[in-house]
Parts: C-alpha cells; sequence; structure tokens
C-alpha cells in the first residue's frame, strides 16, 4: 500500500506546503511578487528556533515560509542536505483526531517523531522522511483560536509578529 492510501485513512487534508531558507526575505521575491501570494499570517516559533509567514493563492492554497531565529539550529540538518539553499521543508495535512492518526499510523508500523499533544490550538506528530519516500510529513489537528490582531508583514519581518522576538530577519 502506498502512502497516498494510507493517509486517506486517516482522514487527511492538504493543508499547506512549507519552504525553508536561511532568510524568509530571499523567498518574497518569488513567493509573493512573482506568484502573486497574499500574506495571512506569522510568528516566530521561540521553543524551536525559528520564524514563519503563510501565502495564500487565488486558488485558495497556501505556501508556508520558514527561517532559523538567529542562533537556532534548528534547520542545520536540512540545510546540510540542501547545501545552505534550503526548499520544500514539509507537506501539512490537517487531521480531525490526531490520536487515531497517530495510533493508526503506529498500527500500521510507521516511524513518528516530534510527537507535541501539550498546545490545543496546533496538536501535531511527524511521518518520517523515511517513511514517505523522502518527504517530511506533518500531520496536525487545529485547535480553538482566540482572535489576535494580524501584524503586518513587515512588522513580522521586524520581529513583530505572533510570541515575536523582536530580532528582525536577516
Amino acid at each position: 500500500m502506498d502512502i497516498t492510501q494510507e493517509l486517506a485513512g486517516l482522514d487527511a487534508a492538504f493543508d499547506h506546503t512549507a519552504v525553508a531558507a536561511p532568510r524568509i526575505r530571499d523567498l518574497l521575491p518569488i513567493y509573493l511578487d512573482l506568484l502573486g501570494g497574499v500574506y495571512v499570517s506569522g510568528g516566530d516559533n521561540t521553543a524551536n528556533g525559528y520564524r514563519t509567514l503563510q501565502l495564500r493563492y487565488a486558488n485558495g492554497s497556501k505556501i508556508e515560509l520558514m527561517e532559523p531565529l538567529a542562533g537556532s539550529s534548528f534547520f542545520d540538518s536540512f540545510f546540510e542536505l540542501t547545501r545552505g539553499r534550503g526548499g520544500v521543508h514539509h507537506l501539512n495535512f490537517h487531521v480531525s483526531d490526531i490520536h487515531a492518526a497517530v495510533d493508526l499510523l503506529r498500527e500500521r508500523g510507521y516511524r513518528l517523531f516530534g510527537l507535541n499533544l501539550a498546545e490545543p490550538r496546533w496538536r501535531e506528530v511527524f511521518l518520517h522522511p523515511k517513511e514517505a519516500h523522502g518527504v517530511l510529513i506533518q500531520l496536525a489537528q487545529p485547535g480553538p483560536r482566540n482572535p489576535e490582531p494580524l501584524p503586518s508583514l513587515a512588522d513580522l519581518l521586524a520581529g513583530h509578529g505572533r510570541r515575536g522576538t523582536g530580532v528582525p530577519s536577516p
């Protein structure tokens, strides 16, 4: 059975593709300007050491752009594999029940890592790239979120997005 059949059993819905680079600013001329993405959200993940922003396109599809925060080693092995350039980091699928997804994947013998059930607004687990033909797959169950003001793209890049560190993007 191939991975697409396995994911169908999870009631998974594709949400976005994540692209990582040493600098988000280097990705913006392509994904924002050339391809017409519209900024919809972003912020810092200080626990893991990266900044993200999401762009939405006319058909509803999304791209998440990612960069390491200053001093972070989060992307070190990824950048080593991509010779420092970055590229597609992961595919994100939403599931309605993360516990059922984890149980099903474990029953089928898949190696999982990064299980995080502590954050009610975003519970996640990753399917190892060796299990998915070299692709890192993130399965996430989004939870309830309180309305928050959306920082501008300029504020996000200045380090003042959701959970911002105050350190500007390089």
